[in-house]
């Protein structure tokens, strides 16, 4: 069974359109309008081995908060549906990603129970390159967080370069959610005492 989420969503400032199979080969066809963020959503599809679309168009003549927003809860919102009832499933994954002098240690839950817990080095950049703001890196993990209802642990314990550090977020996540989603031969149904997720 396919296990593929697709959602549009248009309000007055963005029209998104994300695509996600969990069961893919890592390709992926992203255009936000933002570069950095393009490749972060590149990073998350490759390496989380997803085949992952994703197209908005949003008001970057204000800022690219509301792309960067709206294409996340997309995100998020695409993920809970591919992952369906959630039976057979790994369920809890971690991974440690290095780049260069910065670690990221990320451990998810795909439980049903959305909550977030993130930290970063203290004196970060304020930006990326000219449009990526990096506190939304954060804004971005509780978006997919809160739509995907998923429980999400994102540590950086050090690092200096703002790339390096927001870059190894993505990849670690992407490292933890490819092992969460991946079928488990020896579960029956949904890994969980309660019955559902």
């Amino acid at each position: 069974m396919s296990r593929i989420g697709r959602v549009e969503r248009g309000t007055k400032e963005t029209q998104v359109l994300v695509e996600i199979d969990l069961d893919g080969t890592g390709q992926v066809d992203v255009a936000t309008g933002v570069g950095f963020f393009d490749h972060m959503l590149t990073q998350l599809g490759k390496h989380g081995s997803f085949d992952l679309t994703v197209k908005t168009t949003g008001d970057l003549h204000i800022d690219s908060h509301h792309t960067i927003e709206d294409t996340a809860i997309a995100l998020g919102q695409a993920l809970r549906e591919a992952l369906g009832d959630k039976a057979g499933i790994r369920r809890f994954a971690d991974a440690s990603v290095p780049l260069d002098e910065s670690l990221a240690q990320v451990t998810v839950d795909l439980s049903g129970r959305p909550y977030l817990v993130h930290s970063e080095p203290e004196g970060m950049a304020p930006m990326i390159g000219p449009e990526y703001d990096t506190t939304m890196t954060r804004h971005i993990l509780e978006s997919l967080v809160s739509n995907a209802r998923i429980c999400l642990h994102v540590h950086v314990p050090y690092g200096r370069n703002a790339h390096h550090i927001v870059e190894a977020q993505f990849k670690a996540l992407a490292r933890a959610l490819r092992d969460a989603v991946a079928h488990d031969p020896r579960a029956n149904g949904v890994p969980s005492t309660k019955g559902t997720l």
